[in-house]
């Protein structure tokens, strides 16, 4: 899977949520899915038409009520939803407000490896210097990334490591990712 992708998964909160429920097996209609992520009926629709839009998620042909339809992943969704299941199971509840957040996964993700701010920034050519510096402050704050200052250097550099539950979720999606 590309990282323009992820990104796009990734800049509706509830994606990850749903594509994780529909992987572990919940069935593929609003009211299941409601409850399963407990997401607000106006964001998860805007999440749905999102996911749809993406490619990732399809009508069911010739099943559901018309106003109660059921959706089903694509072949990309399913890479989609598999990445999402594994990170839900190596996270908990508490965790899934920040993963939730935007730029948080792409960031972990470019941290597979210890990286300077100007290599993640590389790494996602979109994200703006205050997107990426908010997601890594929150990140820190949550232990999930270390930072450490090079002070021999001038000037001085910081280096971003992912630890704990960041590094388990930057490892799996890591290997799934491609960078541009």
């Amino acid at each position: 899977m590309d990282i323009g992708i992820l990104v796009n998964i990734t800049s509706r909160a509830w994606a990850l949520p749903i594509l994780s429920s529909l992987h572990s097996g919940v069935a593929g209609r609003q009211a299941p899915l409601l409850v399963a992520t407990g997401a607000s009926r106006t964001a998860f629709a805007q999440s749905m038409d999102h996911l749809i839009e993406l490619g990732l998620l399809e009508r069911t042909p010739g099943y559901g009520h018309p106003l109660r339809p059921e959706f089903r992943l694509t072949q990309l969704g399913k890479a989609a939803a598999a990445i999402a299941h594994r990170i839900d199971d190596v996270s908990s509840e508490d965790d899934w407000a920040l993963l939730r957040r935007s730029w948080t996964l792409p960031v972990l993700t470019s941290l597979h490896t210890p990286s300077h701010f100007s290599d993640i920034k590389r790494n996602l050519p979109t994200i703006t210097d205050r997107a990426l510096s908010q997601s890594l402050k929150s990140m820190e704050a949550r232990d999930w990334v270390y930072r450490s200052v090079d002070g021999a250097s001038r000037p001085p550099r910081s280096t971003y490591s992912a630890v704990n539950t960041g590094c388990l979720i930057g490892q799996i999606t890591a290997s799934e990712i491609n960078f541009i």
